[in-house]
């Protein structure tokens, strides 16, 4: 049977319109209507629809370290992400040694298959953020994990039967020797490469373009800066249509004059990421990024013990928050938390309100806070509803 339902306004691409209707069958919309809502509709009071929002770089929420992660950890991380607005995430994985790499990826592939229908948000499949990356913008990674990717490093991955099918996106530093060959290598196996953690100069950002990047990894943070001369990854970035833009928009990792310049220069082709670790949505205290120690403090910024800045404990829909409050028209913004990291992954059917896409919905309020979140169809989040209380703590963390 049908369910509709029907707000005031609606998020349809990129444009804010309303009134509008959406009906939904077997977990898929079937048909997006404006104007007066059809009988039978779930009328939503205020606010504004939305798809659900997509996260495409996630190291753990709620107190859990992909890295060390089991089913119970992922159905923790998967039912609290809904009250954030987060419908669609791609667990990530930091730099380690290959085959611990494989390990941990096989690890969070099991502990996704083992999420039962309709709880709380999906994964989709697995981010490699290393172990290809330049120890010269290490950030928190262990430089003493890094390796070249050479074509054996490349074929651990890539003939890997369970990491294979389910590897979708990688972030490397394309100017190590081999990294032009890798990035081709990893594009037609149908893997998204990202520039991240890079020393690469402009022209060598351009190549990696060349050879099939399309996407950067947290512009602007562990990479060859901005200059007037040398424009390093963020000047190509900014300029280069082919690539989509992860920001963390904490407003700690980019500062809101260079999160407005971002959007003024290349606001369609950004795509609002987290970075979340295991510190986000809990309180003040001692977590885990990758085995190692992470301090988050009242500042809200999770930082290593030496501090520096490690993943954030933001939320989505405090980013979406964020960069409305530096000028961002709320369209725009929205749209780089769904339909801009949906394409860029290769989904779409995801960050849309629109005939055959999945029905995964956000009911905000007027302060751009999630109200009630659909995935599949299926409610899977009401904030008038009591939550368990890991999930609680995660929808009230931050502002």
């Amino acid at each position: 049977m049908d369910a509709v339902v029907a707000a005031p306004r609606a998020l349809l691409g990129r444009t804010i319109v309303g009134p509008a209707s959406v009906r939904i069958r077997d977990g898929r919309i079937v048909e997006v209507t404006t104007g007066e809502a059809p009988p039978g509709a779930e009328v939503l009071s205020g606010g504004l629809l939305t798809p659900g929002l997509v996260d495409v770089q996630v190291n753990g929420a709620v107190g859990v370290d992909f890295a060390e992660v089991d089913a119970a950890g992922m159905r923790s991380v998967a039912e609290a992400l809904p009250s954030t607005g987060v419908t669609r995430f791609l667990p990530t994985l930091i730099t380690a040694p290959v085959d611990v790499v494989l390990r941990q990826a096989r690890a969070v592939l099991a502990a996704s298959a083992a999420l039962p229908d309709g709880v709380g948000a999906r994964p989709l499949g697995v981010h490699l953020e290393g172990p290809f990356l330049s120890p010269k913008r290490a950030g928190v990674h262990d430089p003493a994990f890094m390796v070249e990717p050479g074509p054996d490093q490349i074929s651990a991955l890539l003939n890997d039967d369970t990491l294979r099918r389910a590897l979708r996106m990688v972030t490397m530093a394309p100017e190590q020797p081999g990294g032009l060959e890798a990035v081709r290598r990893l594009v037609e196996a149908g893997v998204l490469v990202a520039v991240g953690h890079s020393d690469a100069t402009g022209e060598q950002t351009r190549a990696a373009a060349d050879a099939g990047a399309r996407m950067v990894t947290h512009l602007f943070n562990a990479q060859r800066p901005l200059g007037h001369r040398e424009p390093g990854v963020p000047g190509v970035a900014l300029v280069d249509d082919r690539f989509t833009l992860g920001l963390i928009a904490d407003l700690a990792h980019v500062g809101p004059d260079v999160c407005r310049l971002v959007f003024n220069a290349a606001g369609a082709r950004v795509a609002l990421v987290t970075d979340a670790v295991a510190a986000a949505g809990m309180p003040p205290g001692r977590y885990q990024l990758g085995g190692a120690d992470v301090l988050l403090t009242e500042d809200g910024v999770p930082r290593s013990p030496e501090g520096t800045i490690a993943g954030s404990a933001l939320t989505l829909d405090r980013a979406v928050r964020n960069i409305v409050s530096v000028g961002v028209p709320v369209a725009d913004a929205l749209a780089s938390a769904t339909i801009v990291p949906a394409e860029v992954i290769g989904e779409p059917g995801l960050g849309r309100l629109a005939p055959g896409a999945v029905a995964d919905l956000v009911w905000w309020d007027d302060d751009l806070r999630p109200k009630k979140v659909w995935v599949d169809g299926q409610v899977v989040f009401d904030a008038e509803v009591p939550a368990e209380p890991v999930s609680a703590g995660y929808a009230t963390a931050g502002q």
